[in-house]
């Protein structure tokens, strides 16, 4: 039987002092004081803050370099040059899908990261063997990451004959989500990559999370017909648009409109914050109810040198980029790392309460705002009632090769 792990003396969220005892996997107790039994391991965590654990919304664990030599980052400014770019040194470098998703999740799991949904690339040039390389890692990580994969067609669907059929190949082999990217953009034929994108949720009951990098009215188009179709097939809840750069449109009546039908059609948000697009406001989507989340994007890939799988910094840059200053604005950036992501990936056991799954992370400040602003590094994670990491580095059971 494993041994009950009591933490001492910690905040609560920045709030309540207490101590927490968790027994297999879950939160046991939660009181002001919990006297301890002569087997507990015993932890006192000194008045650090302690946070849910993170979770990182979006990102791309098959594409990361984290760990290898570094590699000159030269690509082209457009999205299709990025695309054929990084198709391309897939083929020249040692990208193993299994063994760089592994680095990164055991990065994560070092920053505090207990959640993570890919997107990983399906396309005719690699077959299943990204998914394949992925899924394994999710295997192996099952204990302590929440691993959602996205079958992500990277290259296109209607462009590359073939796609969609190994696209519905890997959602009878286990991925989770059915993605889709830029409808207009790439495949130049909206009707066809949706109705294919739609089709394959119906056919696996699974959710959709597409890519939506489409500028103005472009993307706002594409938007509706993503919106038209959650509604005639009642997938409500069930649909996360990714990046949404249209929805930081200067057109704000048509932008205004949008979300209110977003928020009637209970889609979700995600968003990376990045400095160089124009992006959802958070506050607006608050406003209304509509979960969005943020996620780490590329973490120094092909397309990116930057990256460390910290949800604490790109909550930050959520903050930034919204301009949020004041503490209760502060916290809301948090919250698009911790409960409203958990919201859009269908974590129902989520959260600081007794019952839940034992996920938790402690850092050493006075307040949450603070805990975005400074990112310090993370004193303590557990996840599942397992300790994974300690002042920043994962342990030994869970590092990568």
């Amino acid at each position: 039987m494993t041994k009950r792990l009591l933490l001492k003396n910690l905040r609560l969220m920045g709030d309540t002092s207490a101590d927490i005892a968790i027994e297999s996997g879950r939160f046991l107790q939660i009181a002001p004081s919990i006297a301890p039994q002569p087997d507990d391991i015993i932890e006192d965590c000194e008045g650090a803050l302690a946070l849910s654990g993170l979770i990182d919304g979006h990102t791309h664990l098959d594409k990361t370099l984290w760990g290898m030599d570094w590699h000159p980052h030269a690509q082209g400014k457009s999205l299709q040059q990025m695309i054929d770019t990084e198709r391309a040194l897939r083929h020249e470098l040692d990208m193993d899908a299994k063994r760089q998703s592994a680095r990164q999740v055991a990065l994560s799991l070092s920053q505090g990261t207990t959640a993570i949904r890919s997107h990983v690339d399906i396309d005719t040039d690699h077959g299943l063997r990204l998914f394949e390389g992925v899924a394994e890692t999710r295997a192996h990580y099952a204990d302590v990451m929440q691993i959602e994969i996205v079958a992500f067609p990277q290259s296109g669907m209607m462009i590359r004959e073939g796609t969609t059929e190994l696209m519905d190949q890997a959602l009878s082999d286990g991925a989770d989500i059915v993605g889709g990217l830029d409808p207009c953009g790439i495949d130049r034929d909206p009707k066809g990559q949706l109705d294919a994108v739609f089709g394959l949720a119906e056919k696996h009951g699974k959710p959709v999370d597409i890519h939506l990098h489409e500028p103005g009215e472009m993307g706002a188009f594409s938007l509706d017909l993503i919106l038209d179709r959650t509604e005639a097939l009642a997938m409500q809840g069930k649909i996360t648009v990714s990046h949404a750069f249209c929805l930081g449109m200067q057109d704000h009546a048509r932008v205004s409109d949008l979300l209110d039908r977003i928020a009637a059609l209970d889609v979700s948000l995600a968003t990376t914050a990045p400095a160089s697009r124009p992006v959802p406001s958070v506050a607006a989507c608050r406003e209304r109810g509509i979960p969005i989340c943020a996620g780490n994007d590329g973490i120094r890939d092909t397309w990116t040198p930057y990256g460390n799988a910290d949800m604490l910094e790109r909550a930050m840059l959520v903050g930034l980029r919204n301009n949020f200053r004041a503490d209760v604005e502060v916290t809301w950036a948090l919250d698009t790392c911790t409960v409203d992501a958990a919201r859009i990936m269908g974590l129902k056991d989520y959260g600081l309460e007794v019952g839940n799954r034992a996920d938790l992370v402690l850092v050493d400040v006075g307040a949450l705002s603070e805990a975005v602003t400074l990112r310090p590094a993370r004193r303590l994670v557990i996840s599942a009632g397992q300790i994974v990491a300690r002042n920043g580095q994962t342990v030994s059971k869970w590092q990568a090769a």
